[in-house]
């Protein structure tokens, strides 16, 4: 990850759920912009957009939520991921909805140390980059880590769902 600033941020549910498992990550805080997205985040802190991925809070036919990690310059096809996890459709979930299921206020939700256990798919090509950069908790903070990590402690399903912006 480029551009890294040194600055530490405070403490963050799923900062702390990463510490508690030993996982290593930087920090990379940024300017929040409303409705600014990965693309915003890539672009002021140097990364490659498919590299920032965004944390997805949306729920099958029967409103179960599910997380979805995305490259930040795709968007998922619902249609896809519907069939691949067995649902008979996917949308994503209204904010005050995903929020009352993650803990965390849209624009700054983390896969990680969510208020709610839901099952969290991965799109496939992101477990092949070296790094990715995730949102750390809050509005403006990035986390940098292995994306095997996502597997390895969230149980990430990898999933083929993928359509450019």
């Amino acid at each position: 990850m480029s551009k890294a600033k040194s600055t530490h941020v405070s403490e963050t549910p799923a900062t702390a759920f990463l510490r508690q498992h030993g996982v290593a990550f930087s920090e990379h805080p940024y300017e929040y912009v409303e409705h600014g997205g990965a693309t915003h985040s890539a672009e002021v802190l140097g990364l490659d957009p498919f590299s920032v991925v965004k944390t997805l809070i949306m729920q099958d036919q029967d409103a179960k939520p599910l997380i979805v990690l995305m490259h930040g310059n795709r968007k998922v096809s619902t249609k896809q991921l519907a069939r691949q996890i067995g649902a008979k459709s996917v949308e994503p979930c209204a904010p005050e909805v995903a929020s009352r299921h993650s803990g965390y206020q849209v624009g700054g939700t983390s896969p990680f140390g969510t208020r709610r256990a839901m099952p969290v798919f991965i799109e496939k090509s992101i477990l092949e980059l070296p790094r990715i950069a995730l949102n750390g908790g809050r509005r403006g903070y990035l986390i940098g880590i292995d994306p095997q990590v996502c597997v390895r402690l969230l149980r990430a399903k990898p999933v083929e769902c993928a359509i450019d912006l």
